[in-house]
Formats: structure tokens, sequence, C-alpha cells
């Protein structure tokens, strides 16, 4: 079987989008995992904290 071809959305994640993975363990990190699993979209909550921190060490 052949490869299915890639959409242009497909190629163009490849090319420019990053992944990272956040391990978190339910003995220790209840709190982290409970918080991320309240929020609607969690992507945008980190990176909106992220940013946030940004800021300040901008500020300091």
């Amino acid at each position: 079987m052949s490869e299915k071809k890639k959409t242009p959305q497909e190629r163009y994640a490849a090319k420019y989008k990053k992944q990272y993975s956040l391990p978190c363990f339910t003995t220790t990190e209840q709190d982290i995992i409970d918080k991320l699993e309240s929020v609607q979209n969690k992507a945008g909550y980190i990176k909106q904290l992220i940013r946030a921190d940004i800021a300040a060490q901008k500020n300091k």
C-alpha cells in the first residue's frame, strides 16, 4: 500500500509545530491534574500562564 498524501495542514504542522509532554504523578501532583482537568482549553491556559511569566520577567 502507498502512504497517504499529506494535506497542506499536515505539511505545515510537520514543519512548524512543536509539541511538549508534561508527565504528572497522581500521588504528588494531583493539584496540577485537578486544575488542568477543570479548564476547557488546556493548551490555551498553559500558554497564558507562560506568557504572563514572560511579561513579569520583562518588568523586573
